[in-house]
């Protein structure tokens, strides 16, 4: 690495390399700030508190599906066993997933919680 070390009138010390050097050093960092961030994504990938998700139904989410019924189909359930687990009737689950009525709050815990998903991702 050519540097050079100069001191300033107030006496800090200062480092000066080639723009080529510090774009390296720059690039070293972000590599392993990215190298930590996957990592991180992969504990929790592999302790369960992460998931992957298939390009379909991320499509169906972006396009404007409706969060419930998208979740619902991902996780492989009926209208009626969803409906069941949430302590919901089935035509009231129906009616939140075609948005003909908006669920409480309690509701969309209880969807959440069945689900597995946060509040969040189903609004």
């Amino acid at each position: 690495m050519n540097t050079q070390i100069i001191t300033t009138p107030s006496g800090e010390r200062m480092v000066i390399l080639p723009e080529g050097e510090f774009q390296s050093l720059i690039e070293s960092v972000e590599n392993a700030r990215d190298t930590s961030v996957v990592k991180a994504f992969e504990e929790r990938l592999a302790a369960g508190d992460e998931e992957l998700l298939p390009a379909e139904f991320v499509h169906a989410i972006l396009s404007g599906a409706n969060p419930i019924r998208a979740w619902r189909e991902h996780r492989g359930l009926t209208i009626k066993s969803l409906a069941q687990s949430a302590g919901i009737a089935s035509a009231y689950l129906s009616q939140l997933e075609t948005g003909q009525r908006g669920g409480t709050i309690e509701t969309m815990k209880s969807l959440a919680s069945v689900l597995k998903v946060t509040i969040d991702d189903l609004v």
